[in-house]
């Protein structure tokens, strides 16, 4: 491998502060944030809108849509008049 032109992969947290749920993992992305982890280290931190602690489909809060007569009511709707 040359030297310098690979990116530095190191652990960052990633922290979804609408739910306040953290992950630590490894990464190359850049960030100046920096957050105190459960071990008493120091790593970047890295914020998050959403994340399968917040996200419907993960939480199983999926709300989920009526479909049933939406077909019908389409053909009511545009059905050719005779």
């Amino acid at each position: 491998m040359k030297k310098g032109i690979h990116p530095n992969y190191r652990p960052v947290v990633f922290k979804d502060f609408s739910c306040d749920f953290a992950v630590l993992t490894k990464s190359t992305i850049k960030t100046t944030d920096t957050i105190k982890w459960e071990d008493g280290k120091e790593y970047p931190l890295i914020k998050l809108e959403i994340s399968s602690g917040s996200h419907p489909f993960f939480t199983g809060k999926q709300k989920l849509l009526d479909t049933t007569g939406r077909v019908e009511k389409f053909m009511k709707k545009y059905q050719k008049k005779s």
